[in-house]
This record gives C-alpha cells, sequence and structure tokens, in this order.
C-alpha cells in the first residue's frame, strides 16, 4: 500500500534483492535500450551507495554500462549534466562507463 497515509522512508537500507529487482525493469517502448532503461531507474530510485551496489550486479549480469538512450546519450552523460549526482558519476567511472564520445571509439 502506498499514499498520503503511507509515510515515506528517507535513507533507508536496501537489501540485495530489492537493489537486484532493477534488473528486471523493462522498459514499455520497446525502441528503448532496456540497459539505458533500467541504468536510468535504479538512477533516479536510488541513494548514490545502493546505485553504486546496483552498478556491481549489472555488470555481473553482463549488462551494458555504456548503453545509449535515444539521443545517443550514455547513462554517464545524462547523469554528469546534474549538480547533485556526483558519487553517481563516480561509480559509474570507477565500474568502466564512458560519456558516448569517448564509449564510440
Amino acid at each position: 500500500m502506498s499514499g498520503p497515509d503511507k509515510p515515506k522512508v528517507i535513507g533507508e537500507e536496501w537489501s540485495d534483492e530489492r537493489v537486484k529487482s532493477f534488473l528486471a525493469i523493462d522498459p514499455y517502448d520497446k525502441t528503448l535500450n532496456p540497459d539505458f532503461h533500467a541504468l536510468l531507474k535504479a538512477y533516479q530510485a536510488m541513494r548514490a551507495e545502493d546505485f553504486e551496489r546496483f552498478i556491481g550486479f549489472f555488470r555481473e549480469a553482463g549488462r551494458n554500462l555504456n548503453a545509449v538512450n535515444e539521443r545517443g546519450e550514455t547513462i554517464l552523460d545524462l547523469i554528469s549534466q546534474h549538480r547533485r549526482s556526483v558519487d553517481y558519476a563516480e561509480a559509474l567511472k570507477k565500474a568502466g562507463a564512458k560519456q558516448a564520445a569517448a564509449a564510440s571509439h
């Protein structure tokens, strides 16, 4: 149950199972890259620490950290545009993610 009667929990510790559940997120629009979509949804929902754990599970599953969206951007391109996302971008870089211009070389 969710809604106004259920308080939002900030800073809640996520289990590995909850973090891994984002691996199963598929885009409604089948033209979207499923790897990019899963990374985007994880970024939008998770704290930086949980996102870094997700990246590890994502790579273990053989998924592509450099997948692009319909504009040719990687998740690192997108996240790098957000001032408060330095920790997320650093976690991606540490895992080997590239920006689109670098990923194409």
